[in-house]
């Protein structure tokens, strides 16, 4: 288990089912480096197997949720007694590939709760995770373009995605700031809320989820998912097979037994 006295750069807590994970460098805008990623890469996968936790937040100190890489990061810098550049693709399939695939593949639903600006791969993780509630003051930047790269941590999949194509390309290219509103506006995130109700909403939605149908959750973002690239047919296969593999769950039939009780359901995860 994860011993949460030792993280330097990652803060971590559980409460009333939901694993708070925070990023934890606010002098330095929750900027990722090496380090920081694998501490996060196992708090999410702490949070994975918890049979305690329901639910996962994902958000940052202070007044940033994540201003993207480090760039200051040593894995950024050329290799020692080497004139090359920094293979940036080897710090992109060491970190973060792994991250957003962790992130992906949770078998518990993630919000990230984003408390300030999201810059670069910092923006890419929010918004790989399944419900993004922004407080109005963030922002939504992709930098990437000003230093001559790609969108990564997922952003070339995830934008188009979310915004369409045009979108996504002039985000890409022009790396304009997206304010919280009009990112919510776009389909980009799932709410944009006030700084007085941010946090309140934040836990409600989290200790919602966390006293839902988890195994019903899950397969409904996979499902989403696989429609990314799949066809009508297809997707009607997929759905039969949940619904056979849910409709034999414990948490299927307490919904039931609830439902004709007419009384709220208590449901266990599974």
């Amino acid at each position: 288990m994860l011993d949460a006295e030792d993280l330097k750069f990652i803060a971590y807590s559980v409460k009333q089912g939901v694993a708070t994970v925070t990023l934890n460098r606010p002098d330095k805008l929750n900027s990722l480096m090496g380090a920081m990623m694998l501490e996060l890469y196992s708090a999410l996968g702490n949070a994975a197997q918890d049979p305690a936790v329901r639910a996962v937040v994902l958000t940052g100190a202070g007044r940033a949720f994540c201003a993207g890489q480090d760039l200051a990061d040593t894995a950024m810098s050329p290799k020692s007694g080497s004139n090359a550049p920094a293979d940036i693709g080897d710090v992109v399939e060491t970190f973060y590939s792994p991250l957003v695939r962790r992130l992906r593949a949770m078998p518990k639903p993630v919000v990230c709760a984003v408390n300030g600006v999201a810059a670069g791969a910092g923006a890419n993780i929010a918004l790989a995770c399944d419900i993004v509630i922004a407080v109005q003051a963030a922002s939504f930047i992709q930098p990437f373009c000003k230093l001559g790269l790609v969108p990564d941590a997922g952003g070339t999949w995830l934008l188009p995605q979310l915004v369409g194509r045009a979108r996504a390309v002039g985000l890409a290219l022009l790396g304009d700031k997206l304010g919280a509103e009009q990112a919510a506006q776009w389909g980009l995130i799932w709410k944009c809320v006030a700084a007085a109700d941010f946090e309140s909403e934040v836990t409600a939605v989290a200790r919602a989820l966390a006293a839902g149908p988890t195994l019903g959750y899950v397969r409904t973002r996979e499902a989403i998912d696989k429609a990314a690239t799949s066809t009508l047919d297809s997707q009607l296969d997929v759905e039969r097979d949940m619904q056979r593999e849910l409709g034999n769950s414990q948490d299927y039939a307490e919904g039931v037994k609830a439902f004709i009780a007419k009384r709220p359901p208590v449901f266990a995860g599974h």
